[in-house]
């Protein structure tokens, strides 16, 4: 029972993704090498600012063009998402029927196919935590950088290329380091979706009401008098106890991502002050339609996890030292939760993280 024609998403995507910066072939291959080689010097600067290992043996690492991100992205979903959606669904049969009759997986294809093609001009990089499970002597996942979207980016903003690529693998590498020091990170967000999904009403009475109240807020949304998300409209109040341990857990990584990234700046990206401010202009920036989108789609809800994860790793940092956030990497249970982020004195005396000692 699949609810995405994934190959339909692929191709759906790959036809509408715009092209990016032309590039000459030998421009094209330097800017490759290059970015492979910001990020192995981003290793060593992010293990020394943070105190986590550096070098994760067995995590692959690739650049890639926009339809090579929608390629990865779609086959790491369809893996990922229909095993579970079989395992949920499986006893919701009879439930699902109408619902299947009304969209269908190429429906559904060509939606997220449309949804692939917008993120793919806007990702620099990710790392892949749906990627694959960690196994014995290799922690798993993947390292990507979208070689267009840098170089579309640097040349938008009238940044120094060395500096910027630089800058935006001290936050990658940053994710990959989070989830080579956390191995069980990889199960436990497979667990939240798994847990997300059991969480839905597939009861088509059910459906409607929210799917009539989800129109009513995308109405509210689009005239910018809502801040929810798509998903947040359509949610059952279930789900919105397991989304506020993953709100927590993404804040945590993009939070702390962001301190690295401009905590390590200042020694080896000289001009890290403007990258910053050009940025977070750059993310503020966009129409009216686009930053509907951004909205729907819930992309402003993480530029609101970046700003919250980052204090929270500040408070912490502050409070306890790096050592003592290091804690967090040990088990799912020291992990802050949506409130936790927003107030860091509860996550401190919830774990009993003793303050650092200072000489």
């Amino acid at each position: 029972m699949k609810l995405v024609d994934w190959d339909l998403a692929t191709a759906t995507a790959t036809r509408l993704v715009p092209p990016g910066p032309r590039l000459e072939l030998a421009e094209a291959v330097a800017t490759v090498e290059d970015l492979r080689q910001r990020a192995a010097e981003a290793e060593a600067h992010v293990s020394s600012y943070t105190g986590l290992p550096a070098g994760a043996e067995g995590v692959g690492f690739a650049v890639v063009d926009r339809p090579g991100w929608i390629r990865s992205n779609a086959a790491t979903f369809a893996d990922l998402v229909d095993p579970l959606l079989d395992t949920v669904l499986a006893k919701r049969a009879e439930a699902l029927g109408p619902l299947m009759s009304a969209v269908g997986p190429r429906a559904t294809g060509l939606e997220v196919g449309a949804l692939l093609a917008y993120l793919s001009s806007r990702v620099l990089g990710q790392f892949e935590l749906f990627g694959p499970a960690p196994t014995e002597g290799a922690p798993g996942g993947r390292l990507t950088l979208v070689a267009p979207n840098i170089v579309a980016a640097e040349r938008s903003l009238g940044v120094e290329a060395p500096d910027f690529r630089l800058w935006v693998c001290l936050h990658e590498v940053t994710h990959r380091t989070q989830f080579a020091a956390a191995p069980w990170l990889h199960e436990h967000v497979r667990t939240l979706l798994r847990d997300y999904l059991g969480a839905s009403d597939l009861d088509p009475a059910a459906l409607v009401s929210r799917f009539r109240q989800a129109v009513r807020g995308l109405s509210d949304s689009v005239r910018g008098r809502s801040q929810l998300s798509l998903l947040e409209l359509v949610q059952t109040p279930e789900q919105r106890v397991v989304l506020d341990k993953v709100t927590g857990l993404m804040s945590l990584l993009e939070g702390h991502a962001d301190v690295v990234m401009d905590g390590v700046g200042p020694q080896v990206v000289p001009s890290v002050a403007t990258i910053r401010s050009r940025f977070q202009q750059r993310r503020r920036s966009g129409g009216p339609i686009d930053r509907a989108v951004r909205r729907l789609l819930g992309l402003d809800m993480k530029m609101r996890q970046y700003a919250e994860g980052a204090e929270f790793v500040r408070a912490v940092v502050a409070a306890v030292g790096m050592d003592g956030l290091n804690k967090i990497w040990q088990s799912a249970d020291l992990l802050p939760d949506a409130a936790e982020i927003r107030d860091p004195a509860a996550w401190l005396a919830r774990t009993g993280t003793p303050p650092a000692i200072t000489a």
